[in-house]
């Protein structure tokens, strides 16, 4: 991957070169100018395209949806013998609900 220090570096280099070569005047000649200009165009698209990041495409943005309520559960209940209890004739052991 080519850095961005090194293109500045390249560019630096391409206008030292462009600007101290001997260069003739141009002339509008026979379209070698517009060849010129359209070539040097067509470049720049090829290698600006090859340099160009990449997009990046990402997914939608999660949404938070609640959880469903938990479901209904009835208590774990049953029925056992309570603590005996004297009703006045006898001792009697009633049944007792306990839920858990």
């Amino acid at each position: 991957m080519i850095t961005s220090k090194a293109v500045a570096a390249l560019a630096v280099i391409t206008l030292t070169l462009a600007t101290f070569s001997g260069v003739d005047t141009s002339r509008a000649g026979g379209g070698e100018v517009a060849a010129g200009l359209l070539g040097g165009f067509a470049a720049g698209a090829i290698v600006g395209s090859a340099l160009a990041p990449r997009p990046y495409y990402y997914g939608p943005a999660p949404v938070y949806v609640a959880p469903p309520p938990p479901a209904f559960v009835a208590p774990a209940c049953y029925w056992t013998r309570g603590e005996p209890v004297w009703n006045g004739y006898a001792w009697v052991r009633p049944r007792v609900q306990v839920c858990e």
